[in-house]
């Protein structure tokens, strides 16, 4: 086998510029392949981040009713909703899929919510637990959070994101200062922002609630405080952090199986048959983004395996390519195929020998096309502003292939060249 590749070497390199144009074709199938995987496997990354989020994996469970959420502002609590337990909160943990998990309560815009007089009504307030923070990628980045004295004393005390702090208190520090939630006060004690993500550029109170009519600026308040303002008991909401960004489907929904175990029949929709609107038509969701992300993921490469196998049309035309020289070399060497017949080389022998010749011919251009391809992958990302990732797969997939076009095309010269009668061959001019 060694001294088959070193003879193939030596060919190759007898004929460099016929060998150069042989490998054209695999050169330029290969690189277009790997480009366009490369490409496709970058804007799938992106595509999930753009939906779920660089590296947080979070799922959010919400209490709906119908497609709406369950809003609790107005009207009665559900009478068939208990409130989630610290035992269930550990079943979700529990889940092989689950890494954390945190409830919370909310209300968006809140007509209660003032400052100095002034009314907060574009705003999101939410009642957290000790897990909220650490699980939705907040930092404190200034004053201090929650303790757990805070929570054990019920403390009326409140954090709010760095949105509301540049909007509402226009560059003051608003440590200390107090937020009016339903006629209760709430001391300001930190202000939190998200550890990575997009952040408006905010400078005045005009500014503020012209971006909050899209995205709001947040108010914290410790979960046990929440009944101080609000309703006693109020159901929860909950957000799961995933292990992985591809197992927050499964983390989602079996987060959702066990909540929805704390909605209860109730008696008159039993007798019914049915499911009363108020109240039993409640049911916990997950969000679907993974879901959404795989649609376009998918979309994406519907239209992108057109471009590969439009590529892999090059590839075809550089194995007939092969086949052509590999049978001209054939011509070219015969008197020598058969001297080394008549002495005593067997059919295998000669083969093995072409064979290996266009394997190597196929398997050099299949090299220099993953290098071209890395290469065009990159000039595209940087021209086109468009993310490539780089798919060892393909690279392994591309180079195989590269053998197996080889093989497939270089076994009808070999046989041919191991079939030449040796009286034939020598005699051959």
């Amino acid at each position: 086998m060694i001294e088959n590749i070193r003879l193939s070497f030596q060919g190759i390199l007898s004929h460099k510029i016929r060998s150069i144009l042989t490998m054209l074709g695999i050169i330029i199938g290969i690189a277009a392949i790997i480009a366009i995987v490369s490409t496709i496997e970058g804007t799938n990354e992106q595509i999930k981040n753009n939906l779920i989020g660089a590296g947080n994996n979070t799922v959010k469970i919400s209490l709906m009713q119908g497609d709406s959420f369950a809003d609790f502002g107005f009207g009665g609590l559900p009478q068939n909703v208990r409130v989630i337990s610290e035992k269930d909160k550990q079943r979700i943990i529990d889940l092989d899929e689950v890494d954390k998990c945190t409830l919370f309560r909310v209300r968006d815009n809140p007509m209660n919510i003032f400052y100095l007089n002034k009314q907060i009504s574009s705003s999101i307030i939410y009642g957290i637990d000790e897990d909220y923070l650490d699980t939705l990628g907040y930092d404190v980045a200034q004053g201090i959070g929650f303790s757990e004295k805070h929570y054990s004393s019920f403390s009326k005390v409140a954090l709010i994101d760095t949105n509301m702090q540049r909007g509402l208190f226009e560059g003051e520090d608003p440590i200390g200062k107090r937020l009016d939630i339903n006629g209760d006060p709430f001391t300001i004690i930190g202000v939190v922002c998200k550890r990575s993500g997009f952040e408006p550029t905010i400078n005045s109170v005009d500014d503020y609630f012209t971006y909050n009519q899209t995205t709001s600026g947040q108010i914290f308040i410790p979960t046990t405080a929440w009944s101080i303002c609000y309703t006693y008991d109020e159901p929860q909401n909950c957000v799961v952090q995933a292990k992985n960004t591809d197992s927050m489907t499964d983390a989602g929904k079996k987060s959702a199986d066990i909540l929805n175990e704390n909605i209860l029949r109730t008696p008159a929709a039993n007798e019914k048959g049915g499911e009363d609107h108020a109240s039993a038509a409640l049911e916990y969701k997950s969000e679907s983004l993974l879901e959404k992300a795989k649609q376009l993921q998918d979309l994406s490469q519907s239209t992108n395996r057109m471009l590969i196998w439009i590529a892999g049309i090059s590839l075809l035309v550089g194995g007939i390519g092969v086949m052509n020289i590999m049978l001209v070399s054939v011509t070219e060497r015969t008197r020598e195929i058969g001297l080394k017949k008549a002495l005593g080389a067997k059919k295998t022998r000669i083969l093995a020998q072409f064979l290996t010749e266009a394997v190597v011919l196929t398997t050099l251009g299949g090299l220099i096309g993953v290098l071209s391809g890395i290469g065009l992958s990159n000039v595209i990302a940087n021209i086109t502003s468009v993310a490539v990732s780089i798919s060892t797969k393909a690279i392994v997939i591309s180079v195989g292939f590269s053998m197996a076009v080889g093989i497939i095309f270089g076994i009808i010269p070999s046989i041919k060249a191991a079939n030449l009668n040796p009286i034939d061959a020598l005699r051959y001019e």
